[in-house]
Formats: C-alpha cells, sequence, structure tokens
C-alpha cells in the first residue's frame, strides 16, 4: 500500500489574527500612481493660497481665470488624449493650431466668407490633417513621431505661405465676441472647454468606437483578432485630435483678435505635460479625459500662482520644462505599479 505526500495546503488565518499587509512601498506607489497629480495640485494651491498677498490667489474671479486660461489647452489635449489611448503620438497638433488660426482669421478677412461658413472649413482642415497624419502611420506605416513632426513642419510652411509672415488683423466683431463673450457669468471658452469634454469623454468611454479605441491601446494584435479593423481606429483618433487642434486655434484667433502663424505652436509641450500628469489621476497608468483635464489644472494654476507672485517670466518656462519631466516620470510610476 502506497501513500502519496500531500502538497501544502493554504490554510485561512483563524479569527482575530492579523492579515498580512501590503510592503509601505507597494503603498507608497499606489497612492502616487493614483492621485499624484491630485496630491501635487493641492500642495500648489495651499502654497499659493498662502503665499500670494491679500489672499487674491483663492478669489472665485482668479478661480474662474484659472479655468478661462486652462480651456484652450484643454480642448487640444483631449484631442491629444484619444491618439495617446489608441497608442500613438501627434506632434503637429500645435502646428495645426497655428495653421487654423490663420486661415480662419483669412477666409473672414481677405475671401470675406460667413463666420460659420469660414469656422467650418476650418474644422475640415483640421480633420484633413489628422487624417493625413493616420494615414502615414497606418498605411505608409511611418513612425507616428517621425510622421506628425514632417507634417507639422509643412503646416508652419503653409502657415508662413498663406500669410506671408505677417498676422492677419481687422477680424470681425462677431469673431473675437465667440470667446470674449460669457455666459451666466463664465467665460465662453470654459463652455467650450466644457462641451468638448462631455462629448469626448462620452465617445470614449459610452460608444462603440470609443471600447475600439482603448482596445486597440491596450493591445493591438488582440484587437485585430477580435475583428476590430484597428488601422480605421487609429485613423479617428488622429482625426479627433486635428479637429481639436483646429478648434483650438480657432478659439486662439478669436481671443488674439487675429491670426498669427507661431500663436498655437506652444500648446505641443503644455498638452504634452497635461496627458501625461493625468495618467496619475484616479487610474493606475492610463490615459483618460478626466485625468487629462486635472493636468490641465495642474500646469495652470502652477502658472498663475506664480504670476501673481510676481515670479520672472524665465521660471515660468523652467516651471514648464519641469512639470514635463514630472508628468513623464508620474507615467513611469503609475504603470509600473499597474503591471505589479
Amino acid at each position: 500500500m502506497s501513500t502519496e505526500t500531500a502538497g501544502p495546503v493554504d490554510v485561512a488565518p483563524p479569527p482575530g489574527a492579523p492579515r498580512p499587509h501590503r510592503p509601505a512601498s507597494r503603498i507608497g506607489l499606489m497612492i502616487v500612481s493614483k492621485y499624484g497629480t491630485l496630491i501635487a495640485m493641492g500642495i500648489m494651491i495651499v502654497i499659493f493660497g498662502t503665499s500670494v498677498p491679500n489672499g487674491a490667489f483663492l478669489t472665485s474671479n482668479n478661480l474662474l481665470n484659472i479655468l478661462n486660461q486652462s480651456a484652450l489647452t484643454a480642448i487640444i489635449a483631449f484631442g491629444l488624449t484619444m491618439v495617446l489611448v489608441v497608442g500613438e503620438f501627434d506632434l503637429s497638433i500645435g502646428y495645426a493650431a497655428s495653421l487654423a488660426g490663420v486661415l480662419v482669421t483669412g477666409l473672414l478677412v481677405n475671401q470675406g466668407l460667413a463666420l460659420p461658413v469660414a469656422i467650418l472649413l476650418t474644422l475640415l482642415l483640421g480633420a484633413a490633417i489628422g487624417a493625413v497624419n493616420g494615414l502615414l502611420v497606418t498605411k505608409a506605416r511611418v513612425n507616428a513621431v517621425v510622421a506628425t513632426l514632417g507634417v507639422g513642419t509643412m503646416l508652419i510652411g503653409l502657415s508662413y505661405g498663406y500669410t506671408a509672415g505677417s498676422p492677419i488683423i481687422a477680424v470681425p466683431t462677431s469673431f473675437t465676441n465667440i470667446t470674449l463673450g460669457a455666459f451666466i457669468g463664465v467665460q465662453n471658452p470654459i463652455w467650450f472647454m466644457l462641451i468638448v469634454l462631455g462629448v469626448l469623454w462620452v465617445l470614449l468611454n459610452r460608444t462603440p468606437l470609443g471600447q475600439r479605441i482603448q482596445a486597440v491601446g491596450a493591445n493591438k494584435e488582440a484587437a485585430r483578432l477580435a475583428g476590430i479593423r484597428t488601422d480605421r481606429v487609429k485613423v479617428a483618433a488622429f482625426v479627433i485630435a486635428g479637429v481639436c487642434a483646429a478648434l483650438t486655434g480657432i478659439l486662439l484667433a478669436s481671443l488674439l483678435g487675429s491670426g498669427t502663424v507661431s500663436a498655437g505652436d506652444g500648446y505641443l509641450l503644455d498638452s504634452f505635460a497635461a496627458v501625461f500628469l493625468g495618467v496619475a489621476t484616479l487610474r493606475d497608468g492610463e490615459f483618460h479625459i478626466i485625468g487629462t483635464l486635472v493636468g490641465v489644472l495642474v500646469v495652470n494654476v502652477g502658472f498663475n500662482g506664480l504670476s501673481l507672485l510676481g515670479t520672472p517670466t524665465f521660471w515660468q518656462f523652467v516651471f514648464k520644462g519641469g512639470i514635463l519631466v514630472l508628468a513623464v516620470a508620474l507615467s513611469t510610476v503609475a504603470r509600473r505599479y499597474a503591471k505589479t
């Protein structure tokens, strides 16, 4: 009669026995990965709220001003988020915004088109730019960084060619009123930001296209085997980013009252910083729309606070570069935690 040696058997701890604890390092990693951006914003609010003279930072007017300053960056960053969710990059968005600004003002001033027609044609241009980016990446198999950087460089040339390097001025008042107006005491750019936020959140989280975008970004090959046309999904994400960039350029031109060649170029760095900061907001290493909004607010809370403190301009550039490095670091931590 033979006997078998039984393997180790897991025995539940008796009632009242202490449960095993997660290592402190893992708990800290979890906190940073989910709440790092919110913690950073809270710290900045406390610092600026106590440091800015006369409590000017925490006034309702200044908080609305921060939201207003965040609006255009948020809109272009929301579009970038869609591309990053699908697993690609878009380095042309800032240049697309600049071209959209000069085109919409040129159509109004030089071609004399009606305002709705000029805006619609400019949004279609943004969609076309996104489609070109998407086709280069999916059909020509060009690396997204190279493709979008090359397209962005061409957009700079088109902007200069269209304007001869001179700003387009004397735009109609109806155009500038788009951003200078307010509704129930809240500036119009904030409303545009909230509308785009709502539309893209629903699109990404409550529609078949959004589910396909997330599936392709999570595992392209598995998505393809599941019957998803991955190339079409990627092109759609780039088109959304192009339209958001064009809308940002239109609103920026309205705010400035002119079309300027390089007006939107700076949004590239700001939007990437915001999106990567958003990775460490409420989710484990995932790009998502609400996180991007929080990231935008973090960047603009910093800019606003430094400005109210009278900080020299060069420190704002230091802050901008530093916040991008911090954003990527937090993104890396969040993704590392998500894989453990």
